[in-house]
């Protein structure tokens, strides 16, 4: 076994929080030098049989074994601990380890729980996080040893997705198994993850029993419009007002404490001063309460002592298993008929609908369920979750993807907590479910300060349309915006397509939307002879038959409903739209008829139809029959947004899903040029020379036009005549970035004299402003005529992670902003999707006359810098400025690149 040395690194980066399949939380961590009287008190606590499971016999252990197994390297062995609060005190439950075995690739691993806490799924995250640390360090294989009466461990084993060769011999299995994440690994991982936030979060939204601690008589107080909150929305449950100053609470029994509540507890409402906060959900945790939700404020939001007590309320609640919302949020509202909770401070409790939101803000919150009730809009669940101590959008997204009665998602958010992690579900989910979204703070005043133009162009802001749009997300920029497109997903299905029919009994409302329609790229079709033929014979006064289709004020509801119908069986159109005015001659109530008329027929067709009713007088959002339902809009302009969102949606999940192709590369070769130029200078972040550069690049296939390092004009010139003239003549400098802002990029240099002079004006350029000193020689290159200049790039963001930009590039890249970002890793078809949404993507195929582009190779040229950039995690910036995409069959060349480590 490997012993703990002075050196060695508490690596805290593998601290973690995990959901068990009960649902509870557990704290997991490295075991520490520092635990040897928590361990031996763990072990202490195992009974014999769970003793002989692990060590094949019952062993009598002291101080000298604690000090030993406490004591690990981190990389040779490995030990993590799972923790539970008992009386404020942090007790070691279970412990999983490896030892590396001699041949270095293999390990093995042994678990054992304390028995309380057995069957939970314990081993299961133990060897999970096991296996992540293992592969970290180089290990490909776990080997254990298990006795055949121990089926829990072998269950484990068997369950976990890894293929588990093993034999018996003697009463004793030999296990190994490869510990890659296989397709099969990923998804049964991802799976249990989906059924664990189920688990914790039913508690949370559909509870049995409420405590509400600190629900008060006072009117006026938010202890008092809680509790009135939860008894007027119905609730099905029982709940408990906590109140160590009252005998009742609006006639119902209150108690002093939480611990005097007689039955058990799924959901605890806290609203205390916050200097009392933490020893009330200590309680909750010891009455085993599951699932807390603190609304008092006073914690990180206030910064000082708030983010203190936070972190401590955070603690206390993992320490316990509780799942927990906010604090600082306005809480939780769930209308399903077998729960009915408004276990909140709003007065509004919507009615029951298909729709969750999710809001960041509790102002926000009160105002969206305000007008949600004024819309008369229906809501599965809504939640405020405040300051996101522990649930987040990532765990509802898991819970509203298995919610039945949850058919649309709204998000309204301020920040990301684990962008990555949000990223993959969103993808998941949006698969089966939409997801509207609104996020504030997207007008930052400027970019990162950044050393690179890939840097400075992929702001925050970018990187969130990037998650978006490759996560299938509906971005909106207003409220409104975000209640028009759940209004239409809600009710129907996404469009097919973009082909829309507008009808109208009114010429202005119809060129309205059909400005809007072109603009918002939807297309207007014009009626086929035969569905002219149809709707002719319907309405006689009409002669000419456009789309939008003017039916005038005199239409009838016959006349109406019967032209919808012509429209919803025509394959010209993926959805309709209709608007109606108010007439002298025709009452309201006769053109919403014939809309309720002619709903059925669309949704036999599954054809999205939308209606604009202009000058009504209810606020509802929609025409409901008794099987369909229709959204309705007070303008043509907000009915054609939502629609266009609509068919964006539709587009990608028609979309193929893509792949990450397996690219051949030098990977190991190109780990020593990084590490070699990491210890060759402390400087920090470092660039790259050129010549390293060139080399780590050529280790992923990527083709840089040639390059020599020069220090003297003499050098200059040899390196001239070996490339071949024509060259380029660049200035090479560690901290100069932009070299033609100085004047140090001189083209197409054809002789050796000229070499001499374009050294000279380089250095004279930087003398002129002062910064000789900055000059370390110059780059020659060879000359790449033709082609349309490109910029790829690399920018490390640290919520985001890699983020991967293409665009215009040279020297106006940063003037002209014509990129695209996605976020990392690329499948094939981000990386033809990215080439192909810039504004300026027509030049590729060949404009005015000039060469289509090899596109192709620029797809490959991305997928290699995706591929560098997961293998390189040091790579923290890159540009690649310009990138000459030649024509068709003749590839790319990298002219320039920049490369920076951190």
């Amino acid at each position: 076994m490997t012993g703990a040395s002075d050196e060695v690194v508490y690596p805290s980066q593998y601290e973690t929080e995990v959901l068990l399949k009960d649902g509870s939380r557990m704290r997991l961590r490295p075991i520490k030098r520092g635990d040897v009287e928590r361990w031996l008190a763990f072990i202490s606590r195992l009974s014999d049989r769970t003793k002989y499971l692990r060590f094949h016999y019952v062993p009598r252990l002291g101080r000298e074994d604690a000090v030993r197994y406490c004591g690990v390297d981190y990389r040779d062995a490995f030990a993590f601990v799972a923790e539970v609060l008992r009386e404020r005190r942090e007790d070691i439950i279970a412990i999983g380890r490896y030892y590396r075995l001699p041949n270095k690739t293999t390990a093995e691993v042994a678990f054992v729980i304390e028995d309380p806490y057995q069957g939970k799924g314990i081993g299961t995250k133990l060897m999970e996080w096991l296996a992540n640390v293992a592969r970290d360090n180089g290990i490909t294989t776990f080997e254990a040893s298990v006795l055949a009466e121990n089926e829990e461990m072998m269950t484990v084993f068997r369950d976990y997705g890894f293929h588990i060769i093993s034999h018996l011999e003697e009463g004793e299995y030999h296990v190994s198994f490869p510990i890659a994440r296989t397709g099969r690994v990923v998804q049964l991982e991802e799976e249990r993850e989906r059924s664990s936030t189920l688990a914790s979060l039913t508690p949370l939204l559909a509870p049995r029993s409420v405590a509400v601690i600190g629900a008060s008589r006072q009117p006026g107080t938010i202890g008092q419009l809680i509790f009135e909150c939860i008894m007027e929305s119905g609730f099905s449950g029982v709940v408990y007002p906590v109140n160590p100053n009252a005998e009742s609470v609006r006639s119902v029994k209150a108690y002093a404490s939480v611990l005097d509540v007689p039955g058990d507890i799924d959901l605890a409402v806290v609203v205390v001063s916050a200097r009392l906060v933490a020893g009330v959900v200590d309680e909750c945790g010891r009455k085993k309460v599951r699932s807390v939700i603190v609304i008092s404020d006073g914690f990180r939001e206030s910064g000082g002592e708030g983010v203190v007590r936070e972190a401590e309320l955070r603690y206390i609640a993992l320490g316990h298993g509780m799942r927990l919302v906010g604090p600082n949020c306005m809480g939780v509202i769930n209308t399903h008929p077998a729960v009915s909770m408004n276990a909140s401070f709003s007065p509004y409790y919507p009615k029951h609908g298909n729709i969750a939101f999710l809001s960041q803000s509790g102002a926000m919150g009160l105002a969206i369920l305000d007008y949600v009730n004024n819309i008369e809009m229906g809501v599965s669940s809504f939640l405020s979750v405040g300051n996101r101590a522990d649930v987040s959008s990532n765990d509802l997204l898991q819970y509203w993807e298995q919610d039945p009665a949850t058919k649309v998602i709204l998000l309204y958010l301020e920040s990301f907590g684990n962008p990555r992690k949000f990223a993959r579900l969103a993808r998941q989910v949006s698969m089966s479910k939409p997801i509207v979204a609104v996020k504030s703070g997207s007008t930052a005043a400027g970019s990162r300060a950044a050393a690179s133009h890939t840097g400075a162009l992929a702001t925050s802001e970018v990187a969130s349309e990037a998650l978006f749009r490759q996560a299938g997300i509906i971005k909106v920029d207003t409220m409104a915006g975000l209640f028009d497109v759940a209004s239409l997903l809600s009710a129907q299905a996404a469009p097919k397509g973009r082909r829309v029919a507008i009808l109208t009994n009114g010429g202005g409302p119809g060129v309205l939307a059909a400005d809007a329609c072109e603009n918002s790229g939807l297309v207007l079709p014009q009626f086929s002879p035969e569905t002219t033929s149809k709707m002719a014979s319907i309405i006689k006064r009409v002669t000419s038959f456009n789309n939008p289709l003017d039916v005038t004020a005199g239409a009838t509801q016959e006349e109406f409903s019967g032209v919808l119908k012509v429209l919803a069986k025509d394959d010209d159109f993926d959805a309709v739209i209709v608007i109606t005015i108010p007439a002298t001659t025709v009452p309201a109530s006769v053109m919403e008829n014939a809309i309720k008329q002619a709903a059925p027929a669309f949704k036999r067709s599954e054809k999205p139809l939308l209606a604009c009713l202009m000058g009504r007088e209810s606020a509802s959002r929609k025409l409901a029959t008794d099987h369909t339902t229709i959204p309705c809009y007070d303008f043509p302009e907000d009915a054609v947004s939502a629609l266009a969102k609509a068919a964006k949606y539709g587009e990608w999940l028609r979309r193929p899903k893509g792949t990450i192709p397996r690219i051949r590369v030098r990977q190991r070769a190109a780990q020593k040029i990084v590490d070699s130029a990491l210890t060759r200078t402390i400087e920090r972040p470092l660039w790259l020379a050129p010549g390293e550069i060139e080399k780590l690049l050529d280790c992923y296939g990527i083709r840089v036009a040639g390059v020599a390092v020069a220090k003297t004009p003499e050098q200059a010139v040899a390196a001239s005549r070996k490339l071949g003239f024509p060259v380029v003549v660049k200035l090479a400098s560690d901290t100069i970035s932009h070299k033609s802002d100085v004047g140090g990029v001189i083209l197409d240099v054809r002789s050796e004299k000229e070499v001499r002079a374009a050294f000279k004006d380089i250095k004279d350029r930087l003398t002129k402003i002062g910064r000789e000193k900055e000059m370390a020689g110059v780059t020659v290159q060879r000359m790449v005529k033709g082609g349309v200049e490109t910029i790829v790039g690399v920018t490390q963001d640290p919520l985001f992670g890699p983020l991967i930009m293409f665009g215009l590039g040279g020297i106006y890249a940063e003037l002209l902003k014509d990129v695209s970002i996605r976020l990392h890793p690329l499948t094939d078809l981000d990386a033809k999707e990215l080439i192909n949404s810039i504004k300026m993507a027509g030049l590729f195929r060949g404009f005015r006359g000039a060469p289509v582009s090899d596109t192709k190779s620029l797809e490959d040229l991305l997928l290699r810098i995706s591929a560098l950039v997961e293998d390189i995690p040091q790579i923290a910036e890159m540009d690649l400025n310009p990138v000459k995409v030649m024509p068709q069959g003749e590839g790319y060349w990298v002219v320039d690149a920049r490369i920076l480590l951190r």
